[in-house]
């Protein structure tokens, strides 16, 4: 296809805008620019996300974001000639502004649109960094409510192998850092206090550790967490940190020696890891360390990108419309999916 692509993401706490520019040959497309607001300070005063003012501050960033993408890429609003949104999963309201927006910039712009699913999105992110993946890919994704492990054999080609049955290793993070009292958004907080503490000083339980398949649960260990809070008492602001630890060290554990189960499983000697989660130092750490012992290459997207982004989403969709199997439509009529399953868009998306 001709022009550049412009991505929106919209699907929670984060506005982002980005420019790609495809590549021919089966390089990867090229990032031009991108920009992102955070709702975090917005949402503080609530412990978590409001879905009402999160699609209402959307509705203000979005145009300013993407009038200083162009600015900082240096082109011209008449030079994009495909504009990519999230269409899920996600929060619907949310999801809808940036679908509206969208449709209504190709339908100015007369060029097609293209939804696009967040998770592959992050998925695919790594392509972005300066150590790109091959296919096919054992991957890890560790987004938001999201915990899934897949088999990636190439876009479109993704085989769900495992994943939570209940709160996803973000909602572990962030829930246990408000039971230790820690502020929103709490999994960055926790990771940041466990550097102080000592994950040896309470030994909490690594839910499905051993169960045969490659399913996660954290729930359980959020109870555990929530339990021994209370034990402490008027002792815990001095215990926190080696209870932040703790829980840092039960998470990331499982998170490890389930992605190398799956690597075993299928015999692949390549992983990606992917998603907010994806930043967190130990847990690179601990992989790095694994997958190194065991000859296997691990791929994380730049720090920058891990979170969500306007860049993961112009990136996928340049790499759906380079292996031919994305449908851009100039057909302005938008849904969204705030329920929506990777393995199920498939190689030609839905």
């Amino acid at each position: 296809m001709h022009g550049l692509i412009l991505g929106i993401e919209s699907s929670c706490d984060e506005t982002g805008v980005a420019l790609v520019r495809p590549a021919g040959g089966g390089a990867p497309p090229r990032l031009l620019a991108h920009a992102l607001h955070s709702q975090i300070s917005m949402h503080q005063a609530y412990g978590g996300v409001v879905p009402e003012l999160a699609s209402r501050d959307h509705i203000r960033r979005v145009l300013p974001l993407t009038q200083a993408v162009l600015e900082q890429a240096g082109a011209r609003l008449a030079e994009v000639g495909l504009v990519a949104f999230t269409r899920g999963p996600g929060l619907a309201g949310a999801l809808l502004v940036g679908a509206g927006v969208a449709c209504a910039l190709g339908a100015a712009l007369d060029v097609p649109v293209l939804g696009i699913h967040h998770l592959e999105g992050h998925l695919l992110s790594p392509f972005l960094s300066a150590d790109p993946p091959a296919f096919p890919f054992v991957a890890l994704l560790v987004s938001g409510g999201h915990t899934q492990l897949m088999r990636v054999d190439g876009v479109g080609r993704y085989e769900l192998l495992g994943e939570t049955i209940d709160d996803a290793a973000g909602e572990a993070f962030d829930k246990s850092a408000k039971l230790l009292g820690l502020p929103y958004p709490g999994g960055p907080a926790l990771a940041a206090l466990a550097g102080q503490g000592d994950a040896d000083a309470f030994r909490l339980p690594r839910p499905l550790l051993h169960s045969g398949d490659l399913d996660f649960s954290f729930a359980g260990l959020k109870t555990a967490v929530l339990t021994q809070a209370r034990r402490l008492g008027e002792a815990l602001p001095a215990r926190r940190a080696d209870l932040a630890a703790a829980t840092q060290a039960a998470i990331v554990e499982v998170l490890v020696r389930k992605s190398l189960k799956a690597l075993e499983a299928t015999g692949l000697a390549r992983l990606v890891v992917a998603g907010g989660v994806g930043a967190n130092r130990a847990l690179r750490a601990q992989l790095d360390a694994a997958c190194a012992a065991r000859g296997v290459r691990v791929h994380y997207p730049e720090l920058h990108l891990c979170t969500d982004n306007g860049a993961m989403i112009a990136l996928a969709a340049a790499m759906r419309v380079q292996a031919g199997v994305a449908r851009p439509a100039r057909d302005y009529a938008f849904d969204v999916r705030p329920r929506w399953p990777l393995d199920a868009i498939g190689a030609a998306g839905a």
